[in-house]
């Protein structure tokens, strides 16, 4: 497996680069700025992108879309309820950030819950996760997830942005994310990995929920 990890941009916005190491087929997750920085990981790797997935289009995870699909020719896929987010974005950035940015970039289509995601012999399955905001997706693979801005290490993605719903993220963390076991892995859009056990057991906004639901069985 192919997983390499870094913050971008200003807000330190982990983009990950994630594949097949026999194929050399990547996704390339949230590439939020520093295309340059991006595109240099991607040939050291001598990787292969297929595809740009975002979790979210909130300007931090979106700003380096545009120069990496240019450069690799690939396509830019999105969860559907993330266009009002993309259209605005850059008017709301200037609103509450006072940043100046250029258009969101466009989607080449529409991810869907439940869709897998297949690059080389790997496999990534997109769950809907709305609460930071209203088509944020967690992306789960084989013993780890990709939780976007859903859940942190020691924490969970901001509610007072528009279109965020703190009763939703609650649900989507409950509904997605705790039934998964212990030992899988989180790779969030900001700060350090964590697992879903550490999580349950730490978190202060997860232990509440997690007290409530039975404890899960299996792998993920």
């Amino acid at each position: 497996m192919i997983l390499e990890g870094f913050p971008v941009g200003p807000v330190a916005a982990n983009c990950y680069i994630f594949g097949d190491e026999a194929t050399r087929e990547v996704f390339v997750i949230d590439p939020g700025d520093e295309a340059e920085r991006i595109l240099t990981a991607i040939r050291r790797l001598n990787a292969r992108p297929i595809a740009i997935v975002n979790t979210h289009g909130h300007f931090d995870h979106v700003q380096a879309v545009d120069a990496v699909r240019r450069a690799v020719r690939v396509p830019f896929w999105i969860h559907e309820a993330e266009r009002p987010v993309l259209e605005q974005g850059p008017a709301r950035a200037k609103m509450l950030f006072g940043v100046d940015l250029p258009p969101s970039p466009v989607p080449d289509r529409w991810l869907t819950e439940g869709e897998v995601l297949p690059v080389g012999a790997l496999r990534l399955t997109v769950r809907h996760t709305p609460g930071h905001s209203p088509g944020g997706v967690c992306l789960l693979g084989e013993s780890l997830v990709f939780t976007g801005d859903t859940l942190f290490a020691g924490s969970v993605g901001r509610t007072d942005l528009p279109g965020a719903v703190q009763d939703a993220l609650f649900a989507s963390i409950a509904r997605v994310l705790l039934p998964l076991p212990d030992e899988t892995v989180c790779y969030p859009g900001h700060g350090p990995e964590t697992t879903i056990g550490e999580e349950r057991r730490t978190n202060p906004f997860v232990e509440p929920l997690a007290r409530r639901m039975p404890r899960p069985h299996g792998r993920a």
